[in-house]
Order: structure tokens, then C-alpha cells, then sequence
């Protein structure tokens, strides 16, 4: 009776990871039969989905239900929580149960309890954009699965290229193979340039713009990035993470660190080199620029997520931002 709960905001890789259960339990010519996709708009749907669970599938097939965006693991009435103790403990050998929904599962809650006591947990949620060695480490295992064989340089700026954004990664490297082809050789920072669409890339020129104060460029940069439909939170998490890691290595120079390996290990950056660079960028801004950024950004964050419009929105604050540098 496998019983799986992935949560999590990456939603390509938590398709994928489904899709991967789908083809180990059931056979496709019986999905019509063994497979079910329950939503959470159904009446009763957790309750349906247990039902169906308990269902033996048809001939030597396993079955799959799925449970998609459930709240089980966020409210769980009295009702519902005997059901899933009665039931959970006796779903068929034959039978998947899945459960899936982009918020962190309560721990507090006595459904979440039972469900870690039966179920295999997997996270998927989004990398933080600021987080570049977890992003290099990922591009480096995608490639392995894709069979992409790239340079530090190359898959570092794939990684600064593509963000979090796991979809375009997953798609870039499958271009990028198709350009190999049964060439041996790795692939170097040349050919991702020109083939990888590096929409990430440009948020950081963004952020350069910002730096320089130069609000003509940056408003520019900000509608370019807007009309070729660039998630305008995800142009704020990329910001956001850049101005945090030029604050984390100021403040260390300012407090007479010398290290670049000290001080990229503080700031999360697989590569020590890249402080050199860090360092150039940071040497004529203040501290308490960056510090007065942050906030300016937090709140652009805030207003976007309450249903603001992104380009008139970003580019009202990115020419705020700019003045600060100014």
C-alpha cells in the first residue's frame, strides 16, 4: 500500500515525479481503468479518493489515485480524520495512494502525523534564486539525467541564466542536447550564451541598472522583461537575492574580512572566484544604500503579490530604487 505526500511550489518537477509513479504502477493500457485524478472542487473529494483507493484494480495492474491540491495536511475535520485512520492502514497492496498540494504540510496536525507515520514525503518546493550553489547543483544533476555535458563555466551561467525556473531548465538542456548531439565534448559558457534564453540574466542587468541609478535603462530593461511575459515576482526574487548577497559581502569587507573563501561560503556561492567580481561591484556603493534597498523591495514584493500591475507597479519602484544610487 504505497502511499505518497509531495508538497511543494516546483511544479514541473512534482509533475515529473508523478508522471514517474504513473508509469511504475500502472499499466497504460489499463490507466482508463487503474488510474484516478481527484481535485479538490469535487464534493468529497479526500473522501472519494480513499474510496477508490480501496478499490482493487483492474487485472495484474496497480492502481494510482491522486489526490491533487489537497488540504488534508492544512484542515482536517473530525470526520475526515477517522476516515483516513480507519482506511490508511488497510489500502491494498496493489493500490497508490497520492497526495499532493503546494503548501507546507502542518505538522501539528493529527492528519499530517498519521500520513509521516505511512506516507514517503518529498519536498518540491521553488530553490531561492539567492541560493546560486543549491541552483548549480541542480543544473549539474539535470544535465546528468538529460545526458548534457557541461563546464563550470557553462553550467554557471546556465544556472545564473535559468533561476529556479525548473521548466525552462529541463527544457534549455534538452535543446542543448539536441545541439550536441554524439558530441563529446562539454559544452562552454559560447554556446550557452547563444543558445540558452537567459531571462534570468537580464534581471541581474536589472539590478545593475539600479546600482548605476540609471532609471532610463532600468525602466527599459523592466518593460522588455514584462513584455516577453517574465513573472514579474519572479524579477523581484531575482533582484532580491542579488541586493542581499552585494549587502552580505559589504558588510564583510567593512568588517575587514579578507578571505573570499570566508566570504563566499557566508554568502552561499559555490565558487570563490566570483568575489573578486563581488567585490568590484560592491566597492562604491554604501551600506546604507543597500540596506535602504531591501525594504523598497520587500514592499515591491508585497504590493505585486496583492494584485498591483506589474509593469506600472515595477517600474514606479525600480525608478525609487534608482534614486537611492543616485
Amino acid at each position: 500500500m504505497p502511499i505518497y505526500l509531495y508538497w511543494g511550489e516546483d511544479d514541473f518537477a512534482l509533475e515529473k515525479a508523478v508522471n514517474l509513479l504513473l508509469h511504475r504502477f500502472v499499466d497504460p493500457q489499463w490507466a482508463s481503468f487503474n488510474y484516478d485524478k481527484i481535485s479538490p472542487d469535487q464534493a468529497n473529494a479526500a473522501i472519494i479518493g480513499l474510496n477508490q483507493a480501496m478499490t482493487p484494480p483492474m487485472v495484474s495492474s496497480g492502481r494510482l489515485v491522486w489526490l491533487t491540491d489537497t488540504t488534508i495536511c492544512q484542515q482536517c475535520s473530525e470526520d475526515l480524520l477517522a476516515e483516513l485512520e480507519r482506511t490508511i492502514p488497510v489500502i491494498p497492496e496493489l493500490s497508490v495512494l497520492l497526495l499532493t498540494t503546494r503548501t507546507k504540510p502542518d505538522g501539528r496536525l493529527r492528519s499530517t502525523k498519521l500520513l509521516q507515520q505511512y506516507a514517503e514525503i518529498r519536498e518540491f518546493s521553488l530553490i531561492p534564486p539567492w541560493k546560486t550553489e543549491e541552483l548549480l547543483k541542480r543544473v549539474r544533476q539535470v544535465s546528468q539525467e538529460v545526458d548534457v555535458k557541461l563546464t563550470q563555466a557553462g553550467a554557471e551561467l546556465l544556472a545564473q541564466s535559468v533561476g529556479n525556473d525548473t521548466r525552462q531548465l529541463w527544457n534549455e538542456l534538452e535543446k542543448l542536447h539536441c545541439y550536441a548531439g554524439t558530441e563529446a565534448k562539454a559544452l562552454d559558457v559560447d554556446v550557452i550564451a547563444a543558445l540558452v534564453t537567459s531571462t534570468t540574466h537580464n534581471s541581474l542587468k536589472l539590478a545593475e541598472a539600479i546600482i548605476q541609478g540609471n532609471a532610463a535603462k532600468a525602466s527599459g530593461l523592466v518593460a522588455d522583461l514584462i513584455g516577453r511575459n517574465e513573472p514579474a515576482l519572479k524579477i523581484v526574487a531575482t533582484l532580491i537575492g542579488q541586493f542581499r548577497t552585494w549587502l552580505w559581502v559589504k558588510l564583510m569587507i567593512e568588517d575587514g574580512e579578507r578571505d573570499e573563501r570566508a566570504i563566499a561560503t557566508a554568502v552561499e556561492i559555490g565558487n570563490p572566484n566570483r568575489v573578486y567580481i563581488l567585490r568590484k561591484e560592491v566597492n562604491p556603493l554604501s551600506i546604507r544604500q543597500l540596506s535602504l534597498t531591501l525594504p523598497l523591495l520587500l514592499d515591491l514584493d508585497v504590493s505585486l503579490k496583492r494584485g498591483a500591475d506589474p509593469l506600472s507597479t515595477l517600474q514606479t519602484k525600480v525608478i525609487e530604487l534608482c534614486l537611492v544610487y543616485q
